[in-house]
This record gives structure tokens, C-alpha cells and sequence, in this order.
């Protein structure tokens, strides 16, 4: 524990730890928006497209070169 040697030093590092609670917050929000837009059916269905259209290509020129 930190020995204070007068209440501005604990109203300073009050202060300080209110900012890093509530930068944490913020970040903390903006990771859940991006997980949400994640789930989203659209991104979702994109990517699983985009997955078989590899795939597919994979099998035609597998297919090409037997």
C-alpha cells in the first residue's frame, strides 16, 4: 500500500484511477460492438461464401489437373 502524505496525493490518485476505470469502460464497449457486429447473420453468411468459393476453386483445379 502506498503511504499518502496528504489528501491531494489520495484525491490525485482518485482521479487518475477514475480515468483508467472509465477508459477501460470505453474500450470495453467498443470490443463488445465489434463482437456484435461479428455475430451479425450478414457477416457471417459472407464469410462462410467466401470460404466455399475458395473451396470450390480448390476442387475445379483439382479436378483440371487430373
Amino acid at each position: 500500500m502506498k503511504p499518502y502524505q496528504n489528501f491531494e496525493q489520495i484525491e490525485y490518485d482518485l482521479k487518475v484511477l477514475n480515468l483508467e476505470r472509465k477508459i477501460a469502460f470505453e474500450e470495453l464497449k467498443s470490443v463488445k460492438q465489434d463482437f456484435e457486429e461479428t455475430l451479425k447473420p450478414m457477416n457471417i453468411l459472407g464469410g462462410a461464401l467466401k470460404f466455399l468459393g475458395k473451396y470450390g476453386a480448390l476442387l475445379l483445379v483439382k479436378k483440371f489437373f487430373k
